[in-house]
């Protein structure tokens, strides 16, 4: 049971690290509260899952060849500096009545996925951590203890995730309308910092090949 907490830990600590999701959820819940910030991080967590499980089953070496990194730091380059743009110019509009109107469900699903899915960081830290996980519970353990501690991972990004929107939604019940528009505009500037990051990888990678 030890065993199986210390990648629940494993999990908290992968989801833990500020990056575009952690920005925009925090900013998804000053906005539309829990639900919304919570249904993001569930958009994201898809993600994850979705490369966990592509890493179990191989597919590794498809993800590293030039072509697709490329083609993720792109794609990841304008996901997030859209977002980015999109959450500036909304950050005047923190207004609780109206966003619950306005937001919807699938879109703060799809906005968490897209934003996961998309980031080439997201790839190599599977490939790196889970990979590594991976080798070592596979020389250790049978196919049940993988899934079992696969799912202890798993359990940990869930809890960042309630964690995360529990702490967004506080800010908002807490927070000035001013002090939360300027937190809006701080996340928007980060997710735009991140795209630009993303772009120069993309260059740098075409370039090199």
């Amino acid at each position: 049971m030890s065993v199986f907490f210390s990648y629940v830990i494993l999990g908290l600590s992968l989801a833990a690290p500020i990056g575009p999701v952690n920005a925009a959820q925090m900013d998804k819940g000053i906005r539309s509260g829990f639900f919304h910030s919570w249904i993001l991080g569930l958009g994201a967590l898809t993600a994850d899952i979705i490369y966990m499980i592509a890493i179990f089953l191989g597919v590794s070496h498809f993800l590293q060849t030039p072509f697709m990194q490329t083609f993720l730091w792109l794609f990841g380059f304008f996901v997030l500096l859209y977002t980015g743009i999109e959450t500036i110019l909304g950050a005047g509009k923190v207004v609780m009545h109206q966003d619950k109107r306005t937001e919807t469900v699938w879109k703060s699903f799809l906005s968490g996925f897209l934003m996961s899915i998309s980031n080439p960081l997201t790839i190599l830290f599977w490939l790196g951590i889970y990979g590594s996980v991976l080798a070592k519970t596979a020389s250790s353990y049978g196919k049940s203890e993988l899934i079992l501690y696969s799912s202890a991972i798993i359990l940990g990004l869930i809890i960042w995730d309630i964690t995360m929107a529990l702490i967004s939604s506080s800010f908002r019940k807490i927070l000035t309308t001013r002090l939360l528009t300027v937190i809006s505009i701080l996340s928007g500037f980060s997710l735009i910092g991140f795209a630009l990051y993303f772009g120069m990888k993309a260059v740098n990678v075409l370039l090199t090949n």
